[in-house]
């Protein structure tokens, strides 16, 4: 309190607040009229620190009492003529308001008194309250009897504020009135259909009452930070407008395609048909159309739901014997998947887009129509999902690099005043007040920037928590009772008791020791399993306790050592004593039921090696820092996912109870609806992870379609750019994080001095124990390199290898023993240095070999080759026998032709570079690998070996410079992340020992084996009972093989919760659980759901953002080490990066000069006008939107429509080929486009006539619309298409090179994944996710499944099937046809190695390619940002320049210099009126008025660059590149320049006006014809006038 009012004493009042008055008013009125009547030319904006809702900043003073809640003179010097005043509340909120019109005077009672109710901060406190309490009322199905009457209360606060809102800003749509306001709106909206449903009739009150959930949105505008990331996220979605628009696009073609190939597919079933043995009665049947409707005749898979699907294909699904394929029946998925439609194929291809279940839609698609179909799901779901959401992506990154930007902006901004207004405080205040002053000044400039995201600055979030913590200061009792009972300083005996415990506890070896117990304790916690010993389980209580009494025994030692007041003001020591406390209670509470919970929070001692780890300790600060800086944003995200379970609780929640028989047979809500709130959550929830379809489909049949999706495209549009957002925002904050600038803690050193005492006494005992056991001297060797003359011809130097190094320096000594004296004779020698020089012969013919680019290419062939071959080695192999035996005499072939270039490469390089070359090392692995495989056919025992010949295909990598960059560029990304990968395995750990704490045991359940569905726990109760059933047969009591049994088991099911694959399965095992040996029941642990729902948030989410941040912080530090340029590209690929760049940029054709006949001038001026282009364009739609409105099984009056349609069009098509051809002739197909509307023209004709002859079934109808569709590609053409649309295909063509590098590693480990999976799940059983599509039987369905992992897709259900391997789930001596391979059981453990590997490389790498585009985009914006310039601008330059200097002068008029300028391109563009502008540049004029095309490209570049250091360099660069290429300049001599022309007319300007003023007045002197001669002199003024105005207009510019 003194404090304060000491701060209230000092603080001046600057820029003082001024009470709003009616001369105040008047003032403003005043101004207003003169700005009407005058030209206003300043230019302000607003303050965003002044805007309404903010709190004043602290530089305006102290408020005083008087002023609260009064009107007072705007502080904001843009609305100080804008009719407006402010109102301050006590927490010095601005509040503004209008002073004109439409509204009662600022000075009347009443609405001064509706003012003061507005601002009070209780008024805004009570409509939160009451929005929260009716928040609780619209989550609940069953309202309390006093129910209606609270609602009635509320609807009377909600009426009132509306009454205050409407007095107190007044009535009109303007700014700070009520209805300006969108918010207002939306609360008179709800608040007057709330009203009217109270007396409307009882069929619309359903409809009024669901307006009333949109009060949720209520809590926005009372939160300032919510209301500023709504305005932001506003923001992104208008530059997201050309995303979305192009999205629709593609997504409307593929839709069209779709239609055109699959329309009516997947009715084509398998159908029973009748064998001539059968009754006539089965014949009849036949006869009957009902026949094909009864689905019994349908051949179902065993414990499918749907039936068998089939093709005419010989590549689509076959039908058994007895079954024929015909269309029949409705489509799968209750009717909801097809391609029958234009509206189902866009849900379709919406739904592969976002990867929602698609492998069931692969599954069904290449069943019907043919696997050779898969290369359309191959563009959608992997290409076109990843070009859309790189592009949402990109333009989310841009908007969160702006807000980034402007926060810092605003925080230089605000610093000075910050400054000053300390200087002012300092004076007449004491040391401590200046402090408390400042902690007060930051804190409240920091509340004004609520809206920034200035959490990316961790500096100043750090000063901010360390000011914030500060000025929570205790009253003066409380420090003197902390220093009496918490500071222990009583007798002599116990400080040296202190002293003697500091000394141990601080000690180096304690921490290490502590570190030690922390990791055991980890270990310990990992080991519980089930089922488990009783042995075991006393070990784990044992060691429990132990650590217990350690942790306990370093709390009490510490807290002897620091006091407790030093102890507790450490918060990893209040960490450690929550730890403790924990413990001891668990010991206490073991035994009580229901408590045994308490053991799951062990896992938190895990964290305590966050003390120990300094990467830990930042990657949790820099987290807490980036969540506390969006927490508006997670709460405005959370706000969307209650209003969104609101609505659909009360949109659909009825329907549930109601047509619950539509989704379930026996008539029971099923897992997943939106009946009651918490599962109308959990639905929604499910949605943003992107499981909607099947919850949909759920709602298709109890809501009906045009309910269901608008609510269901709302929740993923939405929702997805809120978590994008935010995780754009967090991955950011990690991104630009630097750990180097912080210091580690004591502890961390007290690990590091430890481990170097400890290596320190190894070493001196290792050297002790060396000096006693040898005493020979410690003798230098030379390590001089030889090199030879092989050199010439490689780019290595050729050392000599060790083994003949040392050969070398063993020889020299005994020469030299063997004879001083003795020479060694002269043909010795020659002979010797004969033998050299063959050696170096031979070794330089070697590197000449090696290195022959002839050679290099014949290696790379035979290595493509011999990975080739690996790929027909499936299960058919030993039915073609040529096939076996030529590939078994290439294996043999290859294998010597690489043995061959090792021993080459040894010869040339020498064992020490060949060896330490990683790529060599490869290649020597896979010679390895060949011969082990050779060796492995030879003998039988040896025959396992033969499995590791999918290592072959790894000499790819070695081969092709373009995976050699991938790979570098890779491994240095991701190596130097394992500390945060280790982090987030922390994480992973903390949940698996819960997940192992909570549900080991639990998801056994007895099984009907008939049915094979789990038995009501009515009948079974737990697993005695289950044993104990039916005639003494015991019933299969089985555990679901995905379970939280073990630590292992544990992280593999919440692997698959993360690829949200199989997650909700397991989700539902887990809410269903009861416990240990007991039969689970429906949803009897419904709140275990919120386990999966924190992994999802605690560990997915935000250890996702911290492995990706750290992944492109090492992407941009080495980006910078190579200057900019991207790291996945080789160097050729670069300069095909700049001619992408350049071809983007530049126009792609030069333009047709115009015939001189007649007729083809007129064809000419036809064809090129846009009136004709735009013609072409409306009928490519047309003919686009006749394929939308087909259908399967339409009228055939419809196909004889679309027919003449389609010939009509080709008609036409051909008729604009020939008038083009008429007038073009040639230049026709020198561009690009022409020759590809020349040959749809070909084939539209050759598809339209040549069924006629051939028939349809060779020739599908559906050809000639295809490619008559393919014209819409001319949308995209640069242009003539929309100019957005360019800039976003410009970084995805820009990224297309190390992109495609990329895919090509990408395809090699598939490639290398799909020969290990033939050679080792070829042959398991067909269930689950292993079917006649998806299988390991051949390489092509092997590249299907893994194609599906990729895109983490259906992985759990192939894992199940290879999870087969007891005699009760497979056959292990099933005899194979074709092959001596029996069994049909998987191996678990390969197929867990084979699966997590693969998904965690193949996502490291798909996470680069999204990197790489997201950059592109961050690259070309910041390039639009900075006022560079670049090649491309001085290209635009010169064809702009073209236009006006056709002739190649090198030089332009003056007087067309303003239009050239607003010609260009930016940013050396200059909008209109630029005539001053051009002027203040001082171009050099030659003769004529003349400008040289130089003199403008330098001005210009020096207008742009003007803040740029190195524009002077740039500078230079211009004018030499001109001057290259223009070496025959030509010469001028400036006589002027635009300036000085400028002024010259303005100097004859005032000469003419004095000499006129000066003609006047002596011709006033005259008294008889003043008159005539005045007359006479006006005349003659005006003639002067005249001419000198003709000669300042031709002078100007």
């Amino acid at each position: 309190m003194v404090a304060s009012a000491k701060l209230e004493m000092a603080s001046p009042e600057r820029k003082g607040l001024v009470p709003f008055t009616r001369e105040s008013l008047e003032v403003m009125e005043q101004h207003s009229a003169k700005k009407h009547s005058e030209e206003h030319k300043e230019d302000l904006k607003p303050n965003t620190d002044l805007e309404a809702g903010k709190e004043l900043p602290f530089v305006y003073g102290n408020l005083p009492r008087a002023m609260v809640s009064e009107p007072l003179e705007d502080v904001d010097p843009y609305y100080k003529n804008k009719m407006t005043f402010i109102v301050l509340n006590k927490k010095r909120t601005v509040f503004r308001f209008s002073a004109t019109w439409c509204t009662l005077s600022p000075f009347n009672s009443v609405r001064r008194t509706a003012i003061k109710i507005l601002v009070h901060p209780f008024f805004r406190l009570l409509i939160l309250i009451s929005i929260l309490i009716d928040c609780i009322f619209m989550s609940m199905t069953d309202l309390p009897k006093w129910g209606p009457a609270l609602q009635n209360t509320l609807l009377g606060i909600y009426t009132f504020e509306i009454l205050v809102k409407l007095i107190a800003r007044g009535i009109w749509a303007g700014s700070f009135y009520f209805f300006g306001d969108p918010w207002n709106w939306l609360d008179f909206s709800v608040t007057l259909f709330e009203h009217i449903s109270r007396y409307s009739p009882p069929n619309f009150i359903s409809i009024f009452r669901i307006t009333r959930n949109l009060r949720i949105l209520k809590i926005i505008p009372l939160n300032q930070g919510l209301k500023s990331f709504v305005g932001i996220l506003i923001h992104c979605l208008k530059k997201l407008t050309g995303v979305i628009i192009l999205t629709l696009f593609f997504l409307s073609i593929f839709s069209l395609i779709g239609m055109e190939l699959f329309m009516g597919n997947l009715k084509h079933k398998c159908l029973r048909w009748p064998q001539e043995n059968e009754t006539e009665t089965l014949h009849n049947r036949t006869g009957n159309t009902y026949y094909i409707r009864e689905t019994e005749n349908f051949y179902y898979l065993e414990g499918e739901r749907y039936a068998l699907l089939c093709g005419n294909r010989t590549d689509a699904g076959q039908c058994p014997e007895g079954y024929v394929c015909v269309k029949a029946g409705v489509n799968p998925d209750y009717g909801y998947t097809n391609f029958d439609s234009f509206g189902w194929t866009l849900l379709a291809l919406f739904r592969l887009m976002m990867q929602d279940y698609p492998e069931a839609l692969y599954h069904q698609i290449l069943y019907a129509s043919g696997k050779v179909y898969m290369i359309f799901f191959v563009v959608i779901s992997f290409w076109f999902a990843f070009y859309m959401a790189s592009l949402f992506l990109g333009i989310l990154a841009i908007s969160c690099e702006e807000e980034k930007q402007r926060a810092a902006e605003k925080a230089k901004k605000i610093e000075p005043e910050l400054q000053q207004a300390l200087t002012e405080l300092q004076e007449g205040n004491k040391a401590a007040e200046t402090k408390t002053t400042e902690i007060e000044m930051k804190k409240r400039s920091s509340t004004s920037m609520i809206t920034s995201l200035d959490m990316l600055d961790d500096a100043t979030i750090r000063h901010k928590e360390e000011l914030r913590k500060s000025r929570k200061r205790c009253p003066f009792c409380w420090y003197r009772f902390a220093k009496t009972s918490l500071i222990w300083n009583c007798s002599p005996c116990w400080l040296k008791l202190k002293e003697f415990v500091h000394m141990i506890i601080m000690d180096p070896f304690t921490d290490l020791f502590l570190t030690i117990c922390i990791i055991l304790n980890v270990h310990f916690l990992a080991l519980e399993h089930y089922p488990m010993s009783l042995e075991t389980n006393n070990i784990l209580n044992i060691e429990n306790q132990v650590f217990i009494g350690i942790f306990t025994a370093e709390m009490i030692f510490k807290i002897i050592a620091m006091h407790p007041y030093g102890y507790f003001q450490v918060g990893w020591n209040i960490y450690d004593s929550l730890i403790v406390f924990h413990g001891l209670v668990e010991l206490y509470v073991t035994h009580c039921h229901g408590l045994a919970v308490l053991r799951s929070f062990r896992v938190l001692r895990i964290f305590k090696l966050g003390r120990y780890w300094p990467t830990f300790k930042i990657l949790l600060l820099t987290l807490g820092n980036s969540v506390m800086a969006l927490k508006d944003l997670v709460l405005l995200l959370f706000t969307f996912i209650f209003f969104s379970a609101v609505l659909g609780l009360k949109l659909f929640g009825s329907n549930y109870k109601i047509y619950v028989c539509n989704i379930d047979e026996d008539c029971q809500l099923p897992h997943w609806h939106m009946h009651d709130f918490l599962h109308s959550f959990l639905n929604v929830f499910r949605i943003l992870c992107g499981e909607w379809i099947e919850t949909l489909w759920d709602c298709f049949k109890v809501a009906g379609q045009f309910s269901c999706i608008p609510f269901y495209m709302m929740v993923i549009l939405v929702g997805n750019l809120l978590i994008l957002y935010l995780f754009l925002a967090l991955v950011s904050s990690f991104s630009s994080y630097k750990p180097a600038t912080t210091e580690e803690n004591d502890e961390a050193k007290n690990l590091q001095r430890a481990m170097a005492r400890i290596k320190k006494g190894i070493n001196y005992v290792l050297s002790k124990i060396l000096c006693k056991n040898q005493n020979v001297p410690e003798e230098t060797m030379d390590n001089k390199v030889k090199q030879s003359s092989s050199s010439e011809c490689s780019t290595v130097d050729i050392s000599i290898s060790e083994e003949e190094e040392m050969v070398y320096e063993r020889g020299k000594p005994k020469r030299l023993k063997k004879g001083y004296g003795r020479r060694s004779s002269s043909a010795q020698i020659s002979r010797d240095s004969r033998k050299r020089k063959i050696w170096q012969n031979i070794r330089k013919t070697c590197c000449k070999i090696v290195e022959n680019s002839c050679f290099k290419c014949f290696i790379g062939l035979v290595t493509l080759l011999s990975t080739g071959a690996l790929a027909f080695e499936d299960i058919y192999i030993d039915q073609r026998k040529t096939i076996k035996v030529l590939l078994e005499y290439g294996d043999m072939i290859f294998t010597y032709i690489f043995i061959l270039e090792m021993l080459l490469k040894w010869m040339a390089y020498g064992f020490k570079a060949y060896f330490t070359n990683g790529w060599y090392q490869l290649d020597f692995m896979v010679v390895i690998v060949f011969c082990l495989s050779l060796i492995g056919k030879s003998r039988e025992e040896l025959k396992p070996l033969i499995s590791i010949k999918f290592l072959r295909a790894l000499r790819v990598l070695s081969q092709f410079e373009r995976m050699k960059v991938v790979v570098r560029a890779l491994v240095k990304t991701t190596l130097p992340t394992w500390n945060v990968l280790l982090v987030c395995l922390m994480i992973w750990l903390a949940f698996s020992i819960i997940g192992v704490h909570l549900f080991a045991g639990t998801f056994y359940e007895c099984i009907d084996p008939t049915s094979g569905e789990r038995f009501p726990i009515s009948e079974v109760m737990n697993r005695s009972q289950c044993e104990s059933l039916v005639f003494n047969e015991s019933m299969p009591w089985e555990n679901a093989k995905l379970n939280f049994d073990n630590v292992g088991i544990s992280f593999l099911s919440l692997l698959q919760v993360a690829t949200f694959n199989g997650w909700i399965t397991i989700m539902n095992s887990a809410v269903d659980s009861i416990g240990v040996d007991m039969q689970p029941n429906f949803e009897d642990n419904i709140y275990m759901c919120c386990y999966f729902i924190d992994f999802i948030i605690i560990g997915l989410f935000l250890p996702l953002s911290m492995l990706i941040g750290a992944i492109i912080a090492n992407f941009n530090k080495h980006k910078v080490k190579l200057g900019g340029s991207n790291i996945f590209i080789t160097v050729k690929q670069k300069k095909q990066y700049h001619a992408l760049k350049r071809l983007m940029c530049e126009v792609s054709q030069k333009p047709v000069p115009r015939p001189g006949n007649k007729f083809q001038g007129f064809v000419f001026d036809l064809v090129t006008n846009q009136v004709f282009n735009i013609i072409i364009m409306v009928l490519i739609f047309f003919q686009a939107i006749t394929i939308m409105i087909q259908s399967d099984e339409q009228n055939p009056k419809i196909d004889i429509a679309v027919y003449w349609i389609n010939s009509v069009l080709v008609t036409l098509y051909t008729g604009e080929c020939v008038l083009k051809l008429i007038v073009f002739h040639y230049n026709y197909f020198t561009n690009g486009w022409n020759i590809f509307d020349f040959m749809v023209v070909v084939f539209s004709t050759t598809g339209l006539f040549l069924p006629l002859m051939v028939g349809y079934y060779l020739v599908p109808p559906s050809l000639v619309q295809l490619i008559l569709l393919s014209r819409i590609i001319h949308i995209l053409r640069p242009e003539k298409g929309p100019k957005v649309f360019h800039d976003l295909l410009l970084p995805l063509v820009l990224s297309l090179p190390a992109l495609l590098n990329i895919s090509l590693l990408i395809f090699l480990i598939m490639f290398v994944y799909a020969i290990f999976g033939m050679y080792n799940f070829a042959y398991v059983k067909k269930e689950a996710g292993i079917n006649d599509v998806s299988n390991f039987e051949t390489f092509g369905s092997s590249m299907l499944c893994l194609f599906q992992v990729t895109i983490f897709a259906g992985w759990d259900g192939m894992l199940n099937a290879i999870f087969n391997s007891k005699w009760s789930d497979c056959d292990p001596d099933k005899i194979n046809p074709g092959t001596q391979v029996r069994g049909d059981c998987g191996n678990p453990f390969v197929g867990i190695v084979y699966f997590v590997s693969y998904i965690l490389i193949s996502w490291l790498i798909i996470v680069n390619m999204y990197i790489v585009v997201v950059m592109e985009f961050l690259n070309i914006a910041s390039k639009k940002k900075a006022k560079t310039l670049s090649e491309d601008d001085f290209r635009k330059f010169f064809q702009v320049w073209k236009r006006f200097d056709p002739d190649r002068t090198q030089y332009i008029d003056s007087s067309k210099l303003s239009d050239f300028a607003a010609a260009l391109h930016p940013p050396l563009f200059m909008a209109k009126p630029n005539k001053g502008q051009i002027v203040a540049m001082d171009l050099p004029m030659a003769v004529g008025d003349r400008v040289h095309c130089l003199d403008i490209l330098l001005a210009l570049t020096k207008r742009v660059m003007s803040q740029d250091v190195s524009m002077e360099k740039v500078l230079s660069e211009v004018e030499s590149g001109f001057m290259l290429a223009n070496p025959f300049k030509i010469t001028y001599e400036p006589i002027t320049t635009t300036l000085k022309r400028k002024q010259e007319a303005v100097s004859a300007t005032i000469i003419q006006r004095a000499y006129r003023s000066y003609r006047l007045r002596q011709n006033d002197k005259k008294t008889s014809d003043i008159h005539m001669i005045d007359g006479d002199v006006e005349v003659q003024a005006i003639k002067e006038g005249s001419y000198f105005d003709k000669t300042e207009g031709k002078s100007t510019i």
